[in-house]
């Protein structure tokens, strides 16, 4: 039987890790969630987060048959994994760990570079999932990039700017603390758009780990140790996408086909309560 993905996130930034795992499991079915009318998570408390994403989990396992869950929400993954893995069934991954671990195995110095939003660094579940990798990090909040890149400035020279300084900034305070970085995790879901530009503005020789790839990677190795492999002369059906919103459907459609890399389709409206 093909498999049920379940992908969640808080808004459509998510849509990158979906574009990720499309790619690596071609053949399995998928339904998104944007908890659209209760972003950004990132102001919430840490019982909030983990009630609106636990809710968001349950429709996906329960309504949409989800026999695998990816939480394609930094603050959610950051704040609310427990929760999510305690209100569901079925296995659960989230975006931080994978992110870490492929800095892992691309660093040759031990120390990392994060960017991510506020609420993701404030958390410092990058910093804890790179400890527990045995790398050092230092973190740095970029809060003008997410709303840059809904805007659709993703290869603006203002970006470009913006980029070049958030990235001076980081690479001042690693040097500062005796760091030698040679890897830079993106830690949101947005910055993968972002990547020519700071592929562009990294220094020599640090390599940019996108954490949506990462985590589509880490989903592939998981679904096939919980999911029994199709038999070879039985074709694989082709991937089905359900895109599902709490609110602002139309705005999901219009800005979701960037972050997906083609349209999305007709978003369906759902209701999880306040």
């Amino acid at each position: 039987m093909t498999t049920t993905i379940g992908v969640f996130d808080s808004g459509f930034g998510g849509l990158t890790v979906l574009r990720a795992l499309i790619e690596r499991l071609p053949h399995a079915n998928f339904a998104f969630l944007g908890d659209t009318a209760r972003l950004p998570y990132g102001s919430k408390s840490r019982r909030t987060i983990a009630r609106y994403a636990a809710e968001s989990a349950q429709f996906l396992v329960r309504e949409q048959g989800a026999e695998f869950l990816v939480i394609a929400c930094n603050t959610a993954s950051a704040l609310a994994l427990d929760a999510i893995q305690g209100a569901v069934s079925v296995p659960v991954l989230g975006v931080i760990e994978p992110g870490a671990a492929a800095a892992r195995a691309a660093t040759c110095t031990g120390d990392a570079l994060v960017i991510a939003t506020d609420a993701t660094v404030q958390s410092h579940a990058y910093a804890a999932a790179c400890h527990a990798e045995g790398l050092r990090s230092i973190e740095k909040a970029c809060p003008l990039l997410v709303p840059l890149v809904e805007e659709g400035w993703i290869s603006h020279p203002i970006t470009a700017e913006v980029i070049r300084i958030y990235l001076a900034e980081l690479t001042a305070e690693a040097a500062v603390a005796g760091l030698n970085p040679d890897v830079l995790v993106l830690g949101c879901t947005h910055y993968p758009l972002l990547r020519p530009l700071l592929e562009a503005a990294v220094p020599a020789g640090v390599r940019v780990i996108d954490s949506a790839q990462a985590a589509a990677e880490a989903a592939f190795h998981r679904i096939n140790g919980h999911v029994a492999p199709q038999a070879t002369d039985v074709p694989a059906s082709p991937t089905s996408i359900r895109c599902f919103a709490t609110d602002s459907v139309e705005k999901f459609e219009r800005l979701g086909s960037r972050f997906l890399g083609h349209p999305v389709g007709q978003v369906q409206l759902v209701d999880l309560g306040g």
